[in-house]
């Protein structure tokens, strides 16, 4: 049985220095991924706040040990969208790791051309690319996070940047392979 195995078990059994030593490994995960989405520091620091504070109130109900970050990111981006949602504003891909959706985005215009069409995508659209590209999980997990079946994750995954690539086809790759 390996270290963390044996921690979320007793953690789930009640052994709080169990649940505090996991909490600190996963401490920056959890903080990036909820600054990814609401895009400030006081407000990063108040969504890792309530999700320490709900997964030490509910890690009792965790069913399966394996899936114990997975269950943290879900409490974290759950509470990073109730934070959004009470302030209305819905930023949720940050610009340092745009550059992994596109090798050749080169300029800082395109890179706000970029940024433009990712807030203009559905809301389940820029959650996959921000677990997929920014968190670097896998589309099992992602749809182990959103509760959703993993065809619909790859689904929207490849929908998301599709319409990234139409989008911006004729503003950038049109403009690149036409002759001088």
């Amino acid at each position: 049985m390996a270290v963390n195995e044996k921690k979320i078990k007793q953690s789930i059994r009640g052994d709080r220095e169990a649940l505090l030593f996991l909490l600190n490994q996963e401490k920056e995960k959890l903080y990036r991924a909820a600054y990814s989405y609401v895009r400030n520091e006081a407000d990063a620091l108040d969504v890792f706040q309530q999700t320490v504070l709900l997964a030490i109130e509910s890690v009792h109900q965790l069913r399966e040990p394996k899936y114990f970050t997975t269950w943290l990111m879900k409490i974290c981006i759950n509470a990073s969208l109730s934070v959004l949602q009470k302030q209305k504003n819905v930023i949720l891909i940050d610009e340092i790791k745009l550059s992994t959706l596109s090798t050749e985005i080169a300029t800082s215009d395109e890179k706000l051309d970029l940024l433009d069409v990712i807030y203009g995508l559905d809301e389940k659209y820029k959650t996959v690319l921000l677990l997929k590209y920014y968190q670097d999980l896998t589309y099992e997990q992602i749809a182990e996070v959103l509760g959703e079946p993993i065809g619909t994750v790859k689904s929207n995954g490849k929908r998301a940047l599709a319409k990234i690539k139409k989008t911006l086809k004729g503003a950038y790759i049109d403009e690149r392979t036409r002759p001088i």
